[in-house]
């Protein structure tokens, strides 16, 4: 990504209607929103996917982008959503549309990255905590996916920092063991 100042600067253009800017923009931010989209799902495509959709929401809502917080932190909301939201649809359409076995495009276990697999287990464990605890789900998204900083967390999710700490750790208690249990 370009220097934050300049990416700053960017995204207030775009925001009130400068329309190079929002082409420098997306420009200079589509190789950490991909890097960003494959911190959530394992296949290098569906990372790109999502990046793509990410650029596109930026595009259609940088003019609800207001300045009020970084940039970054405007964005990495919307990574996250739009990434969580692929890995959905991704699901919901393998369920829907149960392929044949192919042994030729059978994955060898011995060669499946821990970390795709691991990937998966945070996105299911991320799935039930949404339903069982719909509100620790956005504290444990940016601050340990997205690596936010606290107070910046507790900005974006409109709550004061002891209160995020709180929910933050709640969050990983709750997902610890699902973690543990899948592996």
């Amino acid at each position: 990504m370009q220097d934050a100042a300049a990416t700053e600067e960017l995204a207030l253009r775009a925001a009130s209607g400068d329309p190079a800017a929002l082409d420098l923009l997306l420009q200079g931010i589509r190789p950490e929103v991909v890097r960003r989209c494959g911190r959530f799902l394992p296949c290098r495509e569906d990372a790109e996917e999502a990046a793509q959709d990410v650029l596109l929401q930026v595009a259609r809502k940088i003019t609800s982008f207001e300045g009020r917080s970084r940039f970054s932190t405007w964005l990495y909301t919307v990574v996250a959503n739009c990434a969580r939201q692929k890995y959905r649809e991704l699901k919901r359409r393998d369920a829907e549309q149960p392929d044949a076995i192919d042994a030729s495009q059978h994955v060898d276990p011995r060669t499946t990255s821990v970390i795709a697999g691991s990937r998966i287990d945070l996105l299911e464990a991320l799935e039930r905590l949404e339903r069982e605890h719909p509100h620790l789900v956005a504290p444990l998204v940016y601050r340990d996916i997205c690596q936010l900083e606290y107070a910046e967390v507790a900005e974006r999710v409109g709550i004061p920092l002891g209160t995020l700490k709180s929910r933050l750790h709640e969050a990983r208690r709750q997902v610890r063991p699902w973690l543990v249990d899948a592996s």
